[in-house]
């Protein structure tokens, strides 16, 4: 019979961690306090940013 090898699953790069559920649309949105009012539209904003993938939106109220 032939020999069994171990087999041994590479390990992922430390910056595609998370990216393949930011790039099906499965974000995990944080909100930026630092930024709460737009002057272009002259009215208050909520800043999201994602942690995985660093993408923004804005919601405003």
């Amino acid at each position: 019979m032939g020999e069994v090898l171990p087999f041994k699953a590479g390990k992922r790069e430390p910056n595609q961690k998370g990216n393949t559920l930011c790039r099906n649309g499965h974000h995990q949105w944080k909100i930026i306090t630092s930024r709460q009012f737009d002057v272009k539209q002259g009215r208050l904003v909520t800043v999201f940013e994602c942690r995985r993938c660093a993408k923004k939106k804005v919601k405003a109220l």
